[in-house]
């Protein structure tokens, strides 16, 4: 007899398509209606039908971009690849952008793992937890030689998306209340974004190539002085008071605390 451990791990693996569904039919409770490899594929068919169902509630453009049944077909592939391993379903679907990278058949479609990266910053950032609003009037009692070891934590809410596409322009040409999208042209070029949240509403904050290096040192740790000098490496005028400003009033920040062992 195996064990409950050994009798899950069957089932499961039945359920996902990672083995025949033989082994696990004597598994199933006997019962007078449908037989136990009937009953097997009516389960699969109700997860793969939910995965999929949650994965395109959470890429709506992605499957809009290659249609539905390119995108149940890749549910079903990403699912077996990458099924899901938390009691909620608010996790699946993270490894969808690289996934989508890896598919040979959309190659011919470079920008849909970025617009998948996208959709996820969204989702992610949608359903992240709330901060304290930032008391931009700490910073004034902050003495002026200590405020190069200034490290700013920016909200949880945040998430950072490049791309050599304009995928926030392919993502709003492609919304499901737009009947006919406009034309995106590729040539507009790429972008960096910080994906933040004000209120219940998601924002797209434009960032350019020292802004972002910035905001991406202050995310992992890094004193102001540390982050403005990344910053300087790539923009010799990088304006730190003008920058600065930008994201207090954008509200990109939740606190601010003194780094003991900054480099400044």
């Amino acid at each position: 007899m195996p064990s409950l451990h050994e009798t899950q791990a069957r089932v499961m693996d039945a359920l996902q398509r990672r083995s025949d569904a033989l082994p696990a039919a004597p598994l199933l409770r006997r019962s007078a209606g449908l037989a136990a490899e009937r009953r097997l594929q009516v389960y699969r068919h109700n997860v793969e039908a939910s995965l999929g169902t949650a994965l395109a509630a959470v890429y709506p453009v992605l499957a809009r971009l290659v249609g539905e049944t390119c995108f149940a077909s890749l549910a079903r592939a990403y699912a077996a690849r990458h099924p899901s391993r938390s009691g909620h379903l608010h996790p699946f679907g993270a490894e969808m952008a690289g996934f989508v990278a890896a598919q040979d058949a959309l190659a011919g479609l470079p920008y849909l793992a970025d617009v998948a990266a996208l959709e996820w910053a969204v989702h992610e950032v949608h359903h992240e937890g709330d901060d304290l609003p930032f008391e931009v009037a700490a910073l004034a009692a902050v003495p002026i030689e200590a405020q190069p070891r200034l490290c700013l934590q920016l909200q949880h809410a945040s998430r950072f998306v490049a791309s050599p596409f304009p995928v926030l322009a392919i993502w709003q040409a492609n919304q499901p209340d737009i009947d006919f999208p406009p034309t995106v042209s590729l040539a507009d070029g790429g972008l960096r974004l910080l994906v933040g949240r004000r209120g219940f509403e998601v924002e797209f904050r434009h960032l350019d190539d020292a802004e972002d290096r910035w905001l991406r040192e202050l995310a992992r740790g890094r004193s102001l002085a540390d982050a403005s000098a990344a910053a300087l490496a790539i923009d010799p005028v990088f304006d730190l008071g003008a920058t600065l400003g930008r994201h207090l009033a954008l509200g990109s920040f939740r606190s601010a605390s003194l780094d003991a062992e900054s480099t400044a």
